[in-house]
């Protein structure tokens, strides 16, 4: 599975942004419904962490990292082989490389520690 983050960009803080990861390869029919899709960032100077997951489409459920919660919202659309990651109210703290991941049959919360495919990164930029 190839996925290719895209979305991110220079915003003011308050502002929003949407990021998107496309999944291809192997993504047949109902394949991609199969992984659990999850968000990373990696901000200058610090350890890549985890942000948000949301679970194979047969789970149904989404985890949160504490800082997350409120301000990210992780969906996913199944028809287009996507996972978006919302942002909103920005914060300077949030600016950082962000990365999805995938990970076959798993729960939101096993996505904190399991990823098995790794997309390149989108730069988010938050001017104060």
């Amino acid at each position: 599975v190839q996925l290719q983050a895209s979305g991110g960009g220079l915003v003011q803080a308050g502002g929003s942004l949407r990021l998107s990861c496309i999944a291809s390869g192997r993504t047949g029919s109902n394949y991609f419904t199969n992984y659990a899709m999850g968000w990373f960032r990696q901000a200058p100077g610090k350890e890549r962490e985890f942000v948000s997951s949301i679970s194979w489409s047969g789970g149904g459920s989404t985890y949160y990292a504490d800082f997350a919660k409120g301000r990210f919202t992780i969906s996913r659309d199944d028809a287009k082989n996507a996972a978006y990651l919302q942002i909103d109210s920005l914060k300077p703290e949030d600016a950082a490389v962000y990365y999805c991941a995938a990970e076959p049959m798993a729960s939101a919360q096993a996505m904190v520690t399991h990823q098995t495919y790794w997309g390149q990164g989108t730069l988010v930029t938050v001017s104060s």
